[in-house]
């Protein structure tokens, strides 16, 4: 099928809530060098793209405005400078921006083959939180088999493949969420505990679960009162990963603390990041996590799905809070 001149995508046409995500037609993109033309199936909803919609965070210079930071489906076309991809190739892919659209645009670096078993739907969801976790979990803070790990947030979509992949590497797992059904959920994927934060203290709960020991990674997302309590739960050597900061990024450290148990703080964003830097993350998933994914060892938690066109629905549902894994638009 001839690729047309025009698609149908979702722009924001100005800062505010689900409903200033509306449809438009965009001239489809041309793959650019290193570039490959992929005709969109399925494309992640994450929170970056709410903070997108929302007035606060920008698209890195160059990258396009529609939303979107992962999508799956085929090569429709590729630059004359690509190597190991053809058209007609099934793959799913992360990028700074283009997501919702029925065509958009990748580096060829950053696309990943679609495993056997696995949907395109299910790819859909597959590229942002597993780079994030990958590039956060083992690369900067190498979490190592026999190692014990907490993620917060643990139904979401980061949360629920940090669980996977951290528990397919051979650490103990234990997770936080909102609700009873939450935890069961979280448990169901592979975490020893899960605490329900709301009736519980996380930090006491974790400390009795490990006999005292605490944790050697934490992956948080709420950042706020929680850093003092992550530093306090964990072991000697022990890292903690900051990726968001849901409760505020500014707190008070006891660096007495990190000093006595050796710990390191750290942290990264995804999306400014170069294509070479992911790209590299994206070779560690080739060899690493794709058989995973093919043996049926971890998998892609998709909780809805909307059409392309209700986008402004599918913000809603991320924003209301009662998922579990990833809301995904799905273009047929």
């Amino acid at each position: 099928m001839p690729v047309p001149s025009t698609m149908t995508a979702i722009e924001i046409v100005k800062p505010g809530g689900p409903e200033v995500l509306e449809p438009t037609t965009r001239p489809v993109p041309t793959a650019q060098a290193g570039e490959v033309l992929i005709r969109v199936r399925a494309a992640g909803v994450n929170r970056p793209d709410v903070l997108q919609r929302q007035g606060g965070y920008a698209p890195p210079p160059g990258a396009s405005d529609i939303p979107g930071l992962e999508v799956a489906g085929e090569i429709v076309a590729t630059a004359g400078d690509v190597l190991g991809l053809t058209v007609g190739d099934r793959v799913m892919a992360l990028v700074a921006g283009g997501g919702y659209a029925e065509y958009c645009v990748a580096p060829a670096g950053q696309c990943l083959p679609i495993p056997g078993g696995v949907s395109v739907i299910e790819a859909g969801g597959i590229p942002e939180t597993f780079f994030t976790v990958w590039t956060n979990v083992f690369d900067r803070a190498a979490l190592g088999h026999g190692e014990s790990f907490l993620v917060h947030g643990g139904a979401s979509g980061i949360g629920t493949t940090a669980i996977q992949l951290a528990r397919a590497a051979g650490a103990r797992v234990f997770a936080t969420a909102g609700t009873g059904e939450k935890c069961r959920a979280c448990m169901a994927l592979g975490a020893e505990q899960a605490v329900n934060y709301r009736e519980a203290d996380f930090e006491q709960s974790i400390r009795e679960a490990t006999q005292g020991a605490g944790v050697d990674v934490i992956l948080d997302m709420v950042g706020g009162d929680y850093t003092a309590r992550n530093l306090a739960l964990l072991r000697e050597e022990g890292r903690l990963v900051q990726i968001a900061f849901l409760k505020g990024s500014k707190v008070q450290v006891d660096l007495n603390a990190v000093m006595r148990k050796r710990l390191t703080l750290t942290g990264s964003t995804l999306r400014p990041r170069t294509v070479a830097q992911k790209s590299a993350i994206a070779d560690k998933l080739r060899s690493r996590v794709l058989p995973w994914l093919e043996a049926g060892k971890v998998r892609s938690v998709v909780h809805a799905t909307y059409p392309l066109r209700a986008a402004a629905a599918a913000h809603a549902a991320l924003e209301a809070d009662r998922h579990v894994g990833k809301i995904v638009l799905e273009l047929g």
